[in-house]
């Protein structure tokens, strides 16, 4: 994964030129990092340690968790480093480890979101069978099977990035490394680079978003047409809430950031965009599932009466 040009590092231009700014955006993006790590720590605890929560949906919420904290850890570390720092420089090894990590765990995360919502619909649908159909062993194959498609389409974009040419600029105007800033900097032709963005990457972030809205569809449609119980479909849409508020916190700034073709005057709205889906997403999340779940409520005062 050797680069074929002169360039070693590249300089990361942050959210922000404004000196003033930065130790106020320090504070503020270390408070929510910590508020991250503390949150879905507390979740990936509860969800191991508590019996009442080794069930399939809590299984997925564990690895959800898990990806939440790896994931802002790519981007955030650095970007507090740059803050405080002078010297924003990246090397070109550790640019491209970061986009891969970066889109590793993002692409994992999307597909994860879209088997909780086939977990749901088999729990709604499929009462009966459930326990046959979302066994353990098949919750496994399913958790690994997203980590492993997601660490391999990472690494399709890794390869195709490490070797353009870059014989320009090596000023990346954003604060971590990604595949559209990248490709801005990048001599010669990159057709073949943005082809694999929109495809295999579109195909792993809709594909599942699809999966989803078909899920909860069928969710509805099941209970309207079968129980006709309107207290059953509120509480099942009740049950499903919290996963539908995480779907569309990822993918409304997602879509945004990688339906849209790379520009100048795009960057600036993308790197803020960025920040919901890096920072304040992972973030919200064990906030949603614990502030609407009351299982997670109980599992987590549970341990805290253990503790005291």
């Amino acid at each position: 994964m050797l680069n074929q040009t002169s360039v070693t590092e590249f300089l990361l231009l942050g959210l922000t030129d404004n000196q003033q700014l930065q130790p106020l955006l320090f504070v503020v993006f270390l408070i929510m990092y910590f508020v991250n790590v503390v949150g879905n720590g507390a979740i990936l605890m509860v969800v191991i340690s508590d019996p009442k929560l080794h069930s399939p949906m809590y299984f997925f919420l564990g690895n959800l968790s898990c990806l939440d904290i790896c994931y802002s850890t790519v981007t955030l570390p650095k970007m507090l480093q740059n803050f405080v720092s002078t010297h924003k420089a990246i090397s070109f090894v550790a640019c491209i480890s970061q986009l891969h990590f970066f889109h590793f765990l993002g692409s994992t995360e999307a597909m994860l979101l879209g088997v909780m919502a086939f977990d749901r619909f088999v729990a709604i649908c499929k009462p009966l069978h459930y326990t046959v159909i979302m066994n353990h062993q098949r919750c496994s194959q399913m958790a690994v099977t997203v980590w492993v498609v997601g660490f391999f389409h990472a690494l399709l974009h890794s390869i195709m990035t490490s070797n353009l040419n870059f014989c320009g600029s090596n000023h990346i105007h954003h604060f971590f490394c990604d595949i559209k800033p990248l490709l801005e900097l990048a001599c010669g032709n990159i057709e073949l680079n943005q082809r694999l963005l929109n495809t295999v990457t579109g195909t792993i972030a809709m594909g599942p978003f699809f999966l989803t809205i078909i899920s909860y569809f069928y969710i509805i449609t099941y209970l309207l047409l079968k129980t006709r119980s309107c207290r059953m479909l509120q509480r099942a849409l009740s049950t499903c809430a919290s996963h539908f508020m995480v779907v569309i916190l990822l993918y409304a700034p997602v879509l945004f950031t990688y339906t849209r073709p790379a520009s100048g005057s795009s960057m600036d709205q993308e790197r803020i965009v960025a920040v919901m889906y890096t920072v304040v997403t992972p973030v919200l999340n064990p906030l949603i599932y614990t502030l609407r779940n009351k299982e997670v409520k109980r599992a987590l005062i549970r341990v805290v009466r253990k503790k005291l």
